[in-house]
């Protein structure tokens, strides 16, 4: 009977403690994915997390298989090659790839995985404050035609950039 007493007495004071905060679902800044023809197929969207940030990509319209998707550089996506979005984001200045022992560029990120229905995604976590995206310059994010090796510098042999987009202020 005591043990039952002691146990109601406390029962409302655990109602006292603070829930934890939930993580954020606003997006710090997002980009719209284009192809060379300016057609839009997918959007990234970036949330704060409490060790950085999270990417989250999506496409649509694409041929099936595995793409090499990147963080560039440069907030610039003038087409059909997308070269203006520059080389991989690298503060650090280190090789490509996750699987290089050099690696990796901070811009690096898994392959965005296509269905068969020509739809796919990709999520990823940057050990950097989103805020980074979007400053200066900016930076942008580019899906490759082919698949990321993740270890050959400088691009993982990921091929042509098919779809681009500009992470907004």
């Amino acid at each position: 009977m005591r043990a039952i007493l002691s146990l109601l007495a406390i029962v409302p004071l655990a109602a006292c403690v603070p829930a934890a905060e939930p993580a954020s679902t606003t997006p710090a800044t997002s980009a719209i994915l284009r192809d060379a023809s300016g057609a839009e197929r997918g959007r990234a969207t970036v949330v704060a997390t409490a060790s950085g940030m999270r990417v989250n990509v999506s496409a649509t319209g694409m041929s099936a298989g595995p793409k090499g998707l990147h963080i560039h550089d440069v907030g610039l996506c003038e087409g059909p090659k997308f070269t203006s979005a520059g080389p991989h984001w690298n503060p650090a200045m280190k090789q490509h790839g996750r699987d290089n022992p050099m690696g990796a560029h901070m811009g690096d990120a898994p392959n965005i995985m296509i269905g068969t229905d020509g739809r796919g995604s990709a999520s990823f976590e940057v050990m950097a404050a989103p805020a980074v995206l979007t400053e200066g310059a900016g930076k942008s994010i580019i899906v490759h035609a082919a698949v990321d090796d993740y270890r050959t510098d400088p691009t993982g042999n990921s091929g042509d950039r098919i779809l681009c987009g500009v992470f907004g202020r």
